[in-house]
């Protein structure tokens, strides 16, 4: 289980890096293996250039020692700024890097994505990198099959793919890309068994930052083969990440951490951050699903 945290930022908006290690404590009580910095749910994209830094610095500072492993993703608009932060993650010890696809000028065929993740991963020959496929988002819409094969040919330190896009009929083709060499990162919460079902053996997650539990669970009872009720956990899953995406899952997901006892900050805009009202209507409806503990 891989967390995607959220980045802590004060009342005016502004990095709050020193919240960070009660975070990374957080992740290591319940039982997530990794973190997945600078991503959606860290507002990756409205971050500045020297944010992001500071930001991989500070992770990896605070991660070293521990069972946490880092991984940073890099992707931006500018190629030039997405290789400097592969580097700098490269140098600061993380390990592993991953990347969204440009999302305004987008590459609009199988090999100007591979040119573009080859001149990423070029930055950083020394780390496994990951593309984030995440057409959602980006607008990029390209058979993933086919880029796997072609980018397990061009980028010698391609570890695989973090994928988000929901279409589960491309997991499995995916798997048996490149020999069934590639490890396929589950972005999807409320389809981890599903997932799991089609042969995935890792996943990164929003709501693992609230209710890594939970997922366990779900792991432990395929694990043992008890179907029933990974079954149900998995629906329990379900019904959380559609109650936070009802209020907005970023800023409901960081509400709640707040909830836990780790105050992350405000959402940046043009996110916005839940009123009194949606926040009490949200503690209650969460202590009504009763599958998150410790909410103050």
């Amino acid at each position: 289980m891989i967390a995607a945290p959220h980045t802590p930022l004060r009342r005016d908006f502004s990095l709050n890096l020193s919240a960070i290690e009660a975070q990374a404590q957080h992740f290591c009580r319940t039982g997530v293996s990794a973190i997945f910095i600078s991503g959606s749910t860290g507002e990756g994209p409205s971050l500045s250039q020297e944010e992001r830094l500071q930001l991989t610095r500070r992770w990896t500072d605070v991660a070293r020692g521990t069972s946490l492993q880092v991984m940073v993703h890099v992707g931006s608009n500018c190629l030039p700024d997405t290789q400097a932060l592969a580097a700098h993650a490269q140098a600061c010890g993380a390990d592993a890097i991953s990347a969204l696809a440009p999302f305004y000028y987008k590459p609009g065929s199988v090999i100007e994505l591979v040119d573009y993740c080859a001149a990423v991963a070029s930055a950083a020959p020394d780390l496994p990198f990951y593309y984030y496929d995440y057409p959602g988002m980006t607008g990029v819409r390209l058979p993933m099959p086919s880029f796997l094969e072609q980018a397990a040919r061009r980028i010698p330190s391609l570890a695989g793919m973090k994928y988000s896009s929901g279409e589960l009929t491309q997991i499995q083709p995916c798997l048996h890309c490149a020999g069934g060499t590639l490890n396929i990162l589950l972005g999807c919460d409320e389809l981890l068994l599903a997932g799991w079902a089609l042969g995935v053996r890792g996943a990164v997650g929003t709501t693992f930052n609230v209710a890594a539990p939970l997922y366990r669970r779900v792991l432990e009872a395929c694990e043992r083969g008890d179907l029933a009720t990974a079954r149900r956990q998995q629906f329990e899953a379900a019904r959380l990440v559609e109650l936070l995406a009802r209020h907005g899952l970023v800023p409901a997901s960081k509400a709640v951490m707040r909830m836990l006892g780790m105050d992350c900050g405000p959402v940046r805009p043009p996110l916005r951050n839940l009123t009194g009202a949606e926040l009490r209507s949200l503690k209650k409806e969460l202590r009504r699903l009763d599958c998150i503990r410790g909410l103050r």
